[in-house]
């Protein structure tokens, strides 16, 4: 069976067109990191919601006109990557481009379980198109994470800041005195690149903003980690640690200098509650008292009476949340 379904994006086809095939769009409405060889016979992974990626190979790529790839999705057994076969052409219409999609290769269960993920997200798309962003996707809620899921959940947070900060904010001072803006993203990414070693993967290198060069290195990481899982342990510079925890690091890297970041330029961090209490029991098997000392983290703040979870974490790493003020 096949799931057929056409829309009208408010841009011309070559905009569209780098929309739904440039890691630096999909992010705006459909993944969370994205790997593209965009050519025939290139690869593709995108995660599109923690646990959940896509994968396959590009068939046939016209620029502005037309892409066709195989899909399926990693550790699948009904629809694993390559089984099925998606097609979008786009056509000049009043008001834009009508894109038209076609996922062949399905079963009847399939089509209508895609059916509603490609409702779900061509209207994203649409609203991407319009607005330059569809913001967080509801459907990438983990109610109960674990540690590749709440990297992957934790870096969906961090690149939402990053994309809303301007160049002209680049070099601001943060809540981490020693970093600026770009200094810190790049202690990210040093961290990031560090964990994708340690799993056995190689550094992503590339991006013209903060939030592609986060985003380009945390696809890799978290690419290698998919490939290796978190069973057994992990050697992390000279220490062996067991690999879920090790990967928790990622998480909690994601979702501090997410609200670092945000405090420069006054945004708000959402998080749902059980992602935090992830990230927060992590952080306390993590953060002990020699690792305080050693000055990669301040004393602890103590908490508001009504702070919520994020901002328990936030105290718990040595900042001033927002709930004490």
């Amino acid at each position: 069976m096949a799931f057929e379904k056409s829309v009208l994006v408010p841009l011309n086809a070559d905009d569209t067109f780098a929309l739904i095939t440039e890691p630096d769009r999909l992010r705006r409405w459909q993944v969370i990191t994205a790997r593209v060889d965009l050519r025939a016979g290139g690869d593709y992974r995108w995660t599109i919601v923690p646990g959940h990626s896509a994968a396959g190979a590009f068939t046939e790529v016209e620029p502005g006109r037309r892409v066709v790839f195989t899909w399926g999705w990693e550790g699948s057994a009904d629809l694993p990557p390559g089984a099925s076969t998606v097609t979008i052409t786009l056509e000049p219409a009043d008001g834009g481009t009508l894109v038209r999609l076609a996922h062949e290769g399905l079963t009847g269960e399939q089509a209508a379980s895609h059916g509603e993920g490609w409702n779900h997200y061509l209207g994203r798309l649409v609203t991407a198109a319009a607005d330059g962003d569809a913001g967080a996707d509801e459907w990438g809620v983990v109610a109960e994470p674990g540690p590749i899921t709440s990297a992957e959940a934790t870096l969906a947070v961090c690149q939402r800041v990053l994309r809303g900060l301007p160049e002209a904010d680049y070099h601001r001072p943060t809540v981490c005195s020693e970093f600026d803006v770009t200094q810190l993203a790049d202690h990210l990414i040093g961290s990031v690149t560090s964990l994708a070693t340690a799993a056995g993967g190689s550094a992503g290198h590339g991006g013209s903003t903060l939030e592609d060069r986060v985003a380009t290195a945390a696809q890799a990481m978290l690419e290698a980690w998919a490939a290796r899982g978190v069973d057994g342990t992990v050697k992390l510079g000279p220490h062996e640690m067991p690999a879920g925890l090790t990967l928790g690091i990622g998480s909690i890297e994601f979702l501090v200098h997410a609200w670092d970041f945000a405090q420069v330029t006054g945004q708000q961090v959402t998080v749902p509650d059980a992602l935090s209490q992830y990230v927060l029991d992590v952080a306390g098997q993590l953060i002990t008292p020699e690792i305080r000392a050693g000055g990669s983290f301040a004393d602890p703040v103590q908490a508001g009476p009504d702070a919520g979870l994020l901002d328990r974490l936030i105290a718990f790493t040595g900042r001033t949340p927002s709930s004490v003020h």
